[in-house]
């Protein structure tokens, strides 16, 4: 689930690249304050972020990841124990069946009932994948727009001409200037926010 969750992100990154808007800004739109510039890059130049390491060490990422990875373990342990529940009842029903204890009636009824909660299994199992691939999708999502809001908004400080993203997966950077890098700059101010906004 892991890597499902951080190949979508790592798809998802392509969206973040932002194009400078023209209109100047001295100070950072979320906080309210002056921005610490890391990087050597000044307005007008291109620069890039890291995405794997951004998003594996962005607060709110992993807090959704680990709430999401608390309810899909919760399902699989439900999941597991229905399992074994049913597994159970099928060998009790052959072990009748093998020492002659159920009449051809009794069998017929035992084991249409054991096909229908198969069935229910089976479908109780479709759904909660269903719910948890949405779960994952929502929380990407809500990553995704996380990350793209404060960056449009930190770009109308530093008015970089445009901002490249680069992962292991998608990696449109090729090779750059380690001063162009604002990972570290970007992710500061992710967390800050967010832990600000998470105290609301």
């Amino acid at each position: 689930m892991k890597k499902s969750i951080l190949f979508s992100l790592a798809l998802g990154a392509m969206l973040v690249a932002t194009v400078a808007c023209n209109t100047p800004a001295q100070q950072n739109q979320v906080t309210n304050e002056p921005v610490a510039q890391t990087t050597a890059a000044t307005s007008g130049e291109i620069v890039f972020i890291q995405m794997d390491t951004l998003i594996n060490n962005y607060d709110m990422f992993n807090d959704l990841r680990s709430q999401l990875e608390s309810k899909f373990n919760t399902i699989q342990n439900d999941l597991n124990k229905k399992g074994r529940a049913f597994e159970n009842d099928v060998k009790d029903f052959q072990d009748k069946m093998t020492k002659g204890l159920l009449t051809r009636s009794q069998a017929e009824t035992q084991q249409n009932e054991l096909l229908k909660r198969e069935q229910e299994l089976q479908l109780f199992t479709q759904q909660k994948q269903v719910e948890m691939a949405e779960e994952e999708t929502v929380m990407v999502n809500r990553v995704m727009d996380a990350i793209k809001t404060f960056v449009a908004s930190y770009n109308e400080t530093h008015q970089y001409a445009m901002i490249l993203t680069t992962s292991v997966s998608v990696n449109t950077v090729l090779a750059a200037d380690p001063s162009r890098d604002i990972t570290q700059d970007v992710l500061k101010g992710l967390n800050e926010e967010y832990i600000k906004n998470r105290k609301k």
